[in-house]
C-alpha cells in the first residue's frame, strides 16, 4: 500500500490523517503498516482526500 508514501509527500503526520478519519493514531499506523485491514469506507475517503484512485493506494497501479 502507498499510504505512508502519500502521507509523507503531503507533509502530513499520522495524527493528521487519524483526526481527518476520526480514528486513533495507532489505528491509522496499523493501516500504514498493513497490520490491520483498511476498511473500504476509509480507503474511499483517503482516495478522495489525496485525489488518487483506490487502486493506486492499494498498489495495483502506478
Amino acid at each position: 500500500m502507498k499510504l505512508k508514501e502519500l502521507r509523507e509527500e503531503h507533509n502530513l503526520k499520522q495524527t493528521d490523517l487519524a483526526n481527518f478519519l476520526n480514528i486513533k493514531q495507532n489505528t491509522y499506523s496499523q493501516y500504514e503498516s498493513e497490520k490491520r485491514q483498511l476498511p473500504i469506507d476509509v480507503l474511499i475517503k483517503l482516495a478522495k482526500f489525496y485525489n488518487v484512485t483506490t487502486d493506486y493506494i492499494l498498489g495495483l497501479e502506478d
